[in-house]
């Protein structure tokens, strides 16, 4: 998208993407990363000749930065944190009253909401004024075998994973946050990592690392183009007070330290590339449907029942621009009385 995004701009020759095709290698490939680390491992850029961005002599820039607005902030797999809050979507739980003067949600865990869709804690059927009554708003495994149910019947009509959007999505506009396929997140696995885990937007997988210069000081990219990243080295993190290891996926819970030892095929199948997968599939019960049921498999590896969805990392205020912090009164004129001195 970045790269079609700068082709629109005039900051990369249109010839740039069918070198990439031809298999032109590294130096043929955009990343953005290396595009805004170094830009000089990006080859055929060019400069508009008409442009808002500048440089200090007044004439257009080769090369635009993140705060210019072109490129997009990059993509990756969510936290398990933040796939549940997008799951449960519980902007809709807003009471009735305060819906009429734009209050926000008030994320009512009373309502005891269990899937991603709310006033329903069965969660498999429709009760607003009888129209979809028995009618199933996700595609899972009923019962200990029934994929889809029987022809004419009031079921999910898919017996394996079905268009994205079969089902109605979340009060976020998210489909298939249960059913489907299950996701992977980027946490690692433990058992009890809701438990002793932060309290805000807690993320089990740490693994600090820098990009690695050559001899000559210069930024190397591998084949794919993307730059190439080294560990940082618990010499350079020992002085720091947010963390003194390169690598946290087992600090305190499987290293020498804590005394504790996943070992993975001989006592557990846990391992420090355990990674968690949550909101059930079409080959799942309904119990795995519930954002806070979580399962794991090795990264490696892959089933028919387990997709993915990415995040966008995005800085700014969490509801977008505009958005203010506290709570939102409504304008109201304050009664007041002249008085005189």
């Amino acid at each position: 998208m970045n790269e079609l995004n700068l082709m629109n701009k005039g900051y990369l020759k249109k010839d740039f993407a069918k070198k990439e095709m031809k298999g032109g290698g590294a130096d043929a490939t955009f990343n953005t990363e290396a595009y805004l680390i170094n830009p000089e491992l990006i080859q055929n850029k060019s400069a508009p000749k008409k442009s808002d961005i500048q440089d200090v002599s007044g004439k257009p820039r080769k090369t635009v930065s993140i705060e210019d607005g072109i490129l997009n902030m990059g993509y990756r797999l969510p936290t398990e944190a933040e796939w549940e809050y997008a799951a449960y979507g519980l902007i809709a739980q807003n009471p009735a009253p305060r819906k009429k003067e734009g209050k926000p949600g008030e994320e009512l865990f009373l309502n005891q909401q269990i899937y991603s869709w709310s006033k329903n804690p069965n969660g498999l059927r429709d009760n607003r004024r009888s129209a979809w009554q028995g009618e199933f708003l996700a595609n899972f495994k009923r019962g200990a075998g029934d994929f889809m149910g029987v022809a004419g019947g009031l079921n999910d009509r898919s017996p394996i994973p079905g268009n994205v959007k079969s089902f109605y999505p979340n009060a976020f506009g998210l489909y298939n946050m249960c059913g489907n396929v299950s996701e992977w997140v980027m946490d690692v696995y433990r058992p009890l990592t809701p438990v002793d885990g932060e309290d805000f937007n807690y993320f089990r997988g740490n693994r600090f690392q820098k990009y690695y210069k050559n001899g000559s000081g210069d930024y190397e990219r591998d084949s794919l183009g993307h730059l190439k990243m080294v560990d940082v080295s618990d010499d350079e993190t020992k002085n720091r007070r947010n963390y003194q290891h390169n690598n946290g996926i087992n600090y305190l819970d499987g290293d020498s330290a804590s005394g504790v030892f996943y070992e993975y095929g001989v006592t557990t199948l846990i391992s420090d590339h355990s990674r968690v997968f949550k909101g059930g599939s079409w080959n799942d019960l309904p119990y795995w449907l519930s954002p806070g049921a979580r399962r794991f498999l090795e990264e490696d590896q892959s089933s028919s029942s387990i997709g993915f969805r990415c995040a966008q990392t995005y800085i700014g205020a969490p509801e977008g621009p505009g958005f203010k912090t506290g709570n939102i009164f409504s304008k109201r004129r304050q009664n007041t009385k002249k008085t005189g001195y």
